[in-house]
């Protein structure tokens, strides 16, 4: 600025305005300038404070506010940039005017479109005083963390109205009877016992009142595999596979522990990512969001084979086991079947995944020269391939379902409601 007024003195005085004028404007300018330098507010009389959640969904919009209080007797006005990760929408530079001994409190909405747990720590700060003339700038370490969950939309829809839920999929929610669960023994009757649990056959035979008595109802088991591997990492409209079957799995075991069911998750690759242990209880649907929040896609191909040994291993009661990943990448790993046909003496098993929309797309479009046919001819020899290869081990017992990315959610609980109401656990 000082430089722009002295350049301007310059030429004023080539122009033929006297030297000493001059030389007075100049030191006048200087005394406008110090004084403003001295009644901006210095780098001590302002703290900061950034508010903002722990837990933040992917792609949903959040609110983050920068406090900024001015502790002394002159105002300023400011420009600041938050220090948040790239994956963050970044509506920056914020602006405004705090006032003397006041505080104010600045606002902005931003998104995050990648999984994670992030560090946020410096806030770039530039102020002014009332004249404009001088700029400080401060850089307060203001630590936090904010982790980058799955969008729990869908888990909401489901716990706020399970029925309304699966609609689409035409699905019934029934109540579980509790206190039925499998036979244990007959014995006689006492005074408190329910009625309708008498055993009339034996009674009448025996000539006294008997009465079956059940083992409590503890719940069912459910197992849900997470496909990490180099396949998930295909692009949907919105996000991945990996995303959307974080999203519904995170919806199927709150299906599944709000119906009071014993909940595990694995997620896998190469190796073994994560495991959480089968619990029951809502609180259980926190730590398996914890353990797999952050779960991200492999750069190598899947090992069906060892995940599904490992839960072996780790499942030992009859369990409903649900496989998310890409079904095309499954059938074409033989070993992972081979053991897979060792868990279905125990187990049942499911698998779900979201169907290839720019295949069928290009299997249905017009064949205008050679390339399109050519194109088009091998996209309809995949699908035919795939489809072969369903209905092989469809009829082996196997249950596979490609669905859209929009649904999968849903497609996957109602699955779960499926084999619960059909009591086939």
């Amino acid at each position: 600025m000082y430089g722009l007024f002295s350049l301007a003195m310059t030429l004023l005085a080539i122009g033929g305005i006297a030297w000493s004028y001059l030389a007075m404007c100049n030191v006048l300018f200087l005394a406008v300038s110090l004084l403003d330098l001295l009644l901006t507010p210095g780098k001590r009389d302002l703290s900061f404070t950034r508010e903002m959640p722990e837990e933040m969904e992917r792609g949903i919009r959040y609110t983050i506010t920068i406090q900024v209080e001015n502790r002394s007797h002159r105002s300023a006005v400011f420009r600041m940039i938050d220090r948040i990760p790239a994956v963050f929408d970044r509506p920056f530079p914020l602006t405004g005017r705090i006032e003397a001994e006041n505080a104010v409190r600045v606002n902005y909405q931003t998104t995050a479109n990648e999984r994670g747990k992030y560090r946020i720590d410096k806030l770039y700060v530039r102020y002014s005083g009332m004249l404009g003339l001088w700029e400080k700038q401060v850089t307060p370490e203001i630590e936090g963390t904010i982790r980058v969950i799955p969008d729990l939309t869908a888990t909401k829809q489901y716990l706020e109205g399970a029925q309304q839920f699966l609609l689409y999929e035409g699905m019934t929610v029934r109540k579980r009877q509790r206190g039925q669960g499998e036979f244990d023994k007959i014995r006689s009757y006492v005074v408190g016992d329910d009625p309708r649990m008498i055993n009339w056959r034996q009674t009448a035979k025996l000539q006294e009142v008997m009465t079956n008595e059940y083992q409590p109802e503890h719940g069912k088991y459910v197992a849900i595999l997470i496909d990490c591997g180099r396949m998930m990492g295909a692009e949907l409209q919105t996000g991945n596979r990996l995303e959307k079957a974080l999203e519904a799995a995170m919806t199927v075991a709150a299906a599944a522990l709000q119906n009071g069911d014993h909940v595990s998750v694995v997620g896998f690759s190469k190796d073994i990512q994560v495991y959480v242990p089968p619990e029951k209880g809502m609180a259980h649907l926190q730590t398996i969001l914890h353990a797999i929040y952050n779960l991200q896609v492999e750069a190598s191909e899947s090992n069906y084979a060892a995940v599904l040994q490992y839960l072996q291993s780790r499942q030992k009661k009859r369990s409903m086991i649900l496989l998310f990943s890409d079904i095309t990448a499954f059938l074409q790993e033989e070993s992972g079947l081979v053991y897979l046909k060792r868990l279905r003496q125990r187990h049942l098993f499911f698998m779900i995944g979201i169907e290839d929309e720019t295949m069928r797309t290009r299997a249905t479009q017009s064949s205008d020269d050679v390339r399109q046919a050519m194109v088009k001819s091998i996209a309809q020899k995949q699908l035919l391939y795939t489809k072969q290869q369903k209905t092989k081990w469809e009829r082996q017992g196997l249950s596979l379902v490609e669905t859209e990315e929009e649904r999968l959610a849903a497609s996957a609980v109602s699955q779960y409601m499926d084999v619960i109401n059909r009591g086939l656990l």
